[in-house]
């Protein structure tokens, strides 16, 4: 559910001698009602969080925005939301017959045939030039927030020891959505959900901000993007 009025609902989660904890890595707050976990608020990347005084301030955020799959990837670089750059990149990596990446097809089969060589070549430019593209954006623009999807089978090849793309950066943030098929398209969809606040409520807890949901006005009401 997206929360449009972020002062109200802070209001209202202190009427409700509710506890706070901000989550920096994952620019959240974790919202308890004593030990229980009850939601997550999902914070918009254009604001920043004062956890001393529990109050959010519109801040001006650069960002990047990288989405990777098996032989097609997205990225961009967003000022203050708005996209300055962006590329797509494919590669042929994917055996036909199997549907399955080379690099997992590798981990399982062990040494590659001739045709899995042409596909291994090309899966390494793929992850390089990925590489050099947010290295680029990185060395050249003041840049925030990382924000990325990326399976664990492929995350590792990102890195290289001479791009300053690191997977121990602290302003990686991962998308909380999943990503099926990385474009332009889909890069534009990401930053809209990054520029907005999003409030997860635990399973167990469907009905724990009804009320709160009650006084909000009839258009901010059906925004879930979950």
């Amino acid at each position: 559910m997206v929360i449009n009025n972020i002062e109200k609902f802070l209001d209202w989660v202190l009427t409700k001698q509710l506890s706070l904890s901000y989550i920096a890595s994952k620019h959240k707050l974790r919202i308890h009602d004593k030990e229980e976990i009850i939601g997550d608020l999902w914070l918009s990347f254009n604001l920043s969080f004062d956890p001393i005084a529990n109050k959010v301030t519109k801040a001006e955020k650069n960002w990047i925005v990288l989405l990777v799959r098996a032989g097609t990837a997205a990225v961009g670089y967003f000022e203050e939301g708005i996209n300055m750059e962006h590329k797509v990149f494919r590669a042929y990596m994917v055996r036909k017959k199997q549907g399955k990446s080379q690099i997992k097809y590798l981990k399982t089969k062990g040494k590659s045939r001739a045709g899995s060589r042409v596909r291994l070549g090309a899966s390494e430019k793929f992850f390089e030039d990925i590489n050099n593209k947010i290295s680029q954006y990185l060395n050249n623009y003041p840049i925030d927030y990382i924000a990325y999807s990326c399976s664990k089978t492929l995350w590792p090849f990102l890195f290289s020891a001479e791009g300053s793309f690191k997977k121990d950066d602290p302003r990686l943030y991962k998308v909380p959505q999943h990503v099926q098929e990385p474009g332009y398209e889909k890069l534009l969809k990401i930053n809209d959900f990054l520029q907005c606040s999003n409030l997860v409520i635990e399973e167990k807890y469907p009905d724990y901000f009804s009320s709160y949901i009650d006084i909000e006005s009839p258009e901010q009401e059906d925004n879930d993007d979950w």
